[in-house]
């Protein structure tokens, strides 16, 4: 009898920490989701993004596919890249072609539509020698809208707006709007308004002058690819 009711203690006993691990399973979402891919983005984080070498974070590198160690710390190390092709350069020492092309899709240095070289036009995912033509047949952009509705002659608008993530046209210091400005990769409100403080530029070396007093050579040199100081009618 002694023996029989130790048995249906334990019983009772082994019962309430089941119920006591049931609920404590219930309570953390995180015991019940399946592992995420190695490379998968971050929660919150859109899978369709695509990161600018010059401007990510530690974090953002070592989450894209194919990105290892050393060349994350050769990414940081050696940037600004102020074209695709010196990115290329780098990637390709430690990447095949093809785990390149892959990383691409997620990581790339925007490319001028209205400098940029053929090779440098191939380096856009999904972009072959006919869609090149087409970039390089209507310059010079003078916005991105002008690129955005003459290539929707050739693809579909998914695929404009999905091609329209690696390129940019640079905009006028002297008219470009606040908007326009802070569309510049890594431009925020405090350096639009001194885009903009500035007014009229007369020349490039004015621009590098003015706003090297907020940031260093390499900086002003990232930002400069996105501008540029248009004729006045």
């Amino acid at each position: 009898m002694e023996n029989f009711l130790e048995i249906r203690a334990l019983t009772r006993l082994a019962v309430c920490f089941l119920g006591l691990a049931l609920l404590w399973t219930c309570a953390d979402p995180e015991v019940n989701e399946p592992p995420k891919p190695e490379g998968a983005p971050a929660q919150g984080a859109s899978s369709t993004a695509v990161v600018n070498p010059n401007l990510a974070l530690v974090d953002e590198l070592d989450a894209l596919p194919g990105m290892s160690q050393e060349l994350a710390d050769a990414i940081q190390q050696q940037r600004p890249f102020l074209d695709m092709e010196t990115l290329h350069a780098l990637v390709t020492q430690h990447l095949g072609q093809e785990e390149a092309e892959k990383l691409y899709v997620r990581m790339f240095v925007p490319i001028n539509l209205n400098s940029a070289g053929n090779t440098e036009m191939l380096l856009v995912p999904g972009v072959g020698e006919r869609i090149a033509h087409e970039f390089e047949e209507y310059r010079p952009y003078t916005a991105i809208a002008q690129w955005k509705r003459e290539m929707g002659k050739y693809l579909d608008d998914a695929e404009v707006d999905r091609m329209g993530r690696y390129v940019f046209v640079p905009i006028d210091l002297n008219t470009a709007t606040e908007a326009e400005i802070l569309a510049i990769p890594g431009v925020g409100k405090r350096m639009a308004h001194e885009f903009e403080e500035y007014r009229p530029y007369s020349n490039i070396e004015q621009f590098r002058r003015e706003i090297g007093k907020y940031i260093d050579d390499r900086e002003v040199a990232r930002l400069e690819r996105y501008v540029e100081i248009r004729p006045r009618e």
